[in-house]
């Protein structure tokens, strides 16, 4: 189910059907249908008892919910290929702005499926570079071109800065935003800028 205001006129929602609608990959969700009755809409997925990358985020030594190296690998070639897919493999080119571990889905032995493609938009195959009119994306995830063109054009590479941001979190067990008295702070481009 999703959340809508009064407000929302549909264009995500419309958005997404028509983007998953077209995609047929072993890591992308595959929409089996969807609801659209006035202010209350839904998209029926298969169902992922495991829910998300999220709630596997944790430290190598917490034994109790850290998936271990392997099935990590396991699921960031899965995450890379289907991410490859919809910049190439597809009819057009196709741009989540939004790959997060809430976006990954884990299907059975944690086969991972990228969902939620409400913000994405689909391109030509040779458009190098995209305009968009606002920011999208989840705070901490999106590229810096995505918020000011002062750091580029928009591109398939914000979508790789995302990945890049998750795999960080993934491998450090740690999430990327910290949210200490309702004030976030984005913590990994700060400490990999240290790093260099």
């Amino acid at each position: 189910m999703l959340n809508n205001s009064k407000e929302d006129d549909g264009k995500e929602f419309m958005n997404e059907i028509g983007v998953i609608g077209k995609i047929h990959h072993v890591n992308v969700v595959r929409l089996l249908g969807f609801c659209a009755d006035g202010f209350c809409r839904a998209l029926v997925y298969d169902y992922f008892p495991s829910g998300s990358l999220q709630n596997f985020i944790s430290a190598p030594n917490d034994y109790g919910s850290f998936l271990g190296w392997q099935k990590l690998h396991k699921i960031a070639i899965g995450l890379a290929k289907g991410i490859e897919y919809l910049h190439q493999g597809c009819d057009y080119q196709i741009l989540h702005f939004d790959i997060n571990p809430h976006n990954v889905l884990l299907a059975e032995n944690f086969i991972p499926k990228i969902s939620d493609f409400g913000l994405a938009k689909l391109y030509l195959k040779n458009q190098n570079t995209m305009s968009i009119t606002a920011i999208k994306g989840t705070l901490g995830y999106f590229a810096p071109e995505v918020f000011s063109r002062n750091f580029g054009n928009v591109s398939y590479k914000s979508d790789i800065y995302s990945f890049r941001i998750l795999l960080i979190e993934v491998v450090r067990g740690r999430k990327n935003i910290d949210m200490v008295q309702e004030h976030f702070q984005v913590l990994y481009p700060e400490w990999i800028h240290s790093l260099v």
